[in-house]
């Protein structure tokens, strides 16, 4: 990786997959156990043209990667963000 792309302004960040910037954002948070930083990103991954089945889809694949108690908690902030 590029250590000029590390330290870019929002700016000058390829803008052309945001959802994909997205999906990856709340994979990574799912997979720490940051439940408290989901609901934000699960509302902007929506907002960047993910759809709830492919946000879900994710975190179903991801279950058998990092665990199901991560990926339960996970699939609850997401029921109570899409129920908004």
């Amino acid at each position: 990786m590029n250590e000029l792309y590390m330290i870019s302004s929002p700016e000058t960040v390829d803008q052309r997959f945001p959802p994909d910037r997205s999906l990856v954002t709340i994979t990574a948070l799912t997979a720490g156990g940051n439940a408290s930083q989901l609901p934000y990103h699960l509302n902007f991954g929506k907002e960047n043209g993910l759809t709830e089945a492919a946000i879900v889809e994710a975190i179903t694949h991801l279950a058998f990667y990092v665990g199901w108690p991560k990926a339960m908690t996970a699939f609850t902030v997401a029921k109570d963000v899409f129920s908004k």
